[in-house]
């Protein structure tokens, strides 16, 4: 995990997605494309690839696919994969674009939590049967790329949000990691008492990640964001106690509603400012970076799942995953493509690589990355995660909480004013799937 910027990384990708909703998916998904969509999903062969296969991929973990994927390309020495690496600020943008020009790649990287827009049959081709056991994945991630049970992507790597805290400290003032809401505040306030100026070192972006967050509370407090006939449900007493509890982090005194910022995060960690990030696996190798010293992050930080609410410590799957263009050139050779990325054995080498965490669950006991103990908290929040929303107008949706949950932390706006607020403006939205 050695990238300095994953989680600014993710901002800006997401951020672009909120322009996939121009013409890419607003077209319904209805039953007859669904059909048509079950009906070709047929299996792909053992055969050696051929041809060409033109990927494009954010930069960040593609970086290093190249290097990855030697082995296929030694097994398969008729096939040539062509890499397009485009900055993640311009990368959904870009790929929109191509496909509205029906110039699109034969594959294309996706990112889970963002993805919606492109899950169609007009966009995607359904994921061969067979090509994958869809259970050998994290089953959030495998869910983020269903729509009417037809797969349109094939998971790559994953990440959730877990706890990162300051052992040293918590040490010191004799207290174990939360394990509930309610003991959240009171964590903080220990590790305040041990030396830390905060407690909680928040993000204070009030963004579409704010919103994630708050959606993930809701979940954790027993909501859901969408009712079973696909209608917006966020004005509930979950999502009151969803923006209440995360207010609670900065009228505790835990947390600055205006700093650290986000490239403040490490540094203030380091220091002492914060003592804890409810943040991704990404953090932990940046960590001595910032200390400017090898072996601080093994002296002084823990990782812990995130503190449950009524229904449980449940947590948002995110990532990287692969689709293959309706209207590629090689669809046999794309997807063997997509299937030796997705094995085991060559997501423990995209991890040894660059630390892409597997989003096969077999991959984690391999002893590459099981000999990471900071990691482990991690491993058991991805077995208890949520796919957000897939429909198109979800990030939109994730953006406008982001900003209501900064008045409720700021106490210019009530919690149930708030959720009332959100809930008519995604009512007024859709879900881009009318």
């Amino acid at each position: 995990m050695s990238e300095p910027s994953r989680r600014g990384v993710l901002r800006l990708s997401a951020g672009t997605a909120l322009l996939g909703t121009l013409a890419l998916a607003g077209c319904g998904r209805g039953d007859t494309a669904t059909a048509t969509a079950k009906a070709t999903a047929k299996s792909i062969d053992a055969k050696p690839a051929t041809g060409t296969v033109n990927v494009w991929a954010a930069q960040g973990d593609a970086d290093v696919l190249a290097k990855v994927i030697k082995p296929f390309k030694a097994a398969n020495p008729n096939v040539t994969v062509k890499f397009t690496l485009i900055p993640n600020s311009e990368y959904y943008t870009k790929l929109q674009a191509a496909i509205a020009a029906g110039k699109g790649p034969d594959v294309a990287q996706l990112f889970p939590e963002s993805q919606a827009q492109f899950l169609d049959p007009s966009i995607l081709q359904p994921v061969p049967d067979g090509l994958v056991d869809s259970g050998a994945f994290f089953k959030s991630l495998w869910d983020a790329g269903l729509v009417k049970d037809v797969a349109y992507t094939v998971p790559w790597y994953a990440y959730t949000y877990a706890l990162v805290y300051r052992a040293d400290l918590a040490r010191k003032a004799g207290v174990e990691a939360p394990t509930t809401w309610a003991e959240m505040v009171p964590f903080f306030n220990a590790l305040k008492g041990a030396g830390a100026v905060h407690g909680l070192g928040a993000d204070n972006g009030w963004d579409i990640f704010n919103g994630q967050d708050v959606a993930m509370y809701a979940w954790q407090a027993g909501g859901n964001l969408l009712s079973s006939d696909g209608s917006w449900t966020l004005d509930t007493p979950a999502m009151v106690d969803a923006l209440k509890y995360n207010a609670s982090f900065f009228t505790s005194g835990s947390a600055d509603t205006a700093t650290p910022t986000f490239l403040d995060a490490q540094p203030y960690f380091v220091s002492g400012r914060t003592a804890t990030m409810i943040t991704g696996p990404w953090v932990l190798g940046q960590l001595d970076t910032a200390a400017k010293k090898t072996g601080w992050t093994a002296a002084h930080v823990a990782t812990a799942p995130l503190p449950a609410g009524a229904s449980g410590s449940i947590s948002f799957s995110a990532g990287g995953t692969w689709g293959v263009l309706a209207d590629g050139g090689n669809t046999d050779a794309s997807w063997k493509f997509v299937r030796y990325v997705s094995k085991p054995s060559t997501q423990v080498a995209q991890y040894a690589a660059y630390g892409s965490l597997p989003a096969v669950i077999s991959a984690w006991d391999d002893p590459t990355v099981k000999k990471q103990p900071l990691l482990d908290a991690f491993l058991t929040q991805l077995k208890n995660t949520k796919a957000f929303p897939q429909v198109g107008t979800w990030q939109q949706v994730a953006t406008r909480l982001g900003k209501e949950t900064e008045a409720v932390a700021k106490g210019t706006q009530t919690a149930e004013k708030a959720a009332a607020s959100i809930q008519a403006y995604a009512k007024s939205l859709g879900t881009g799937a009318e």
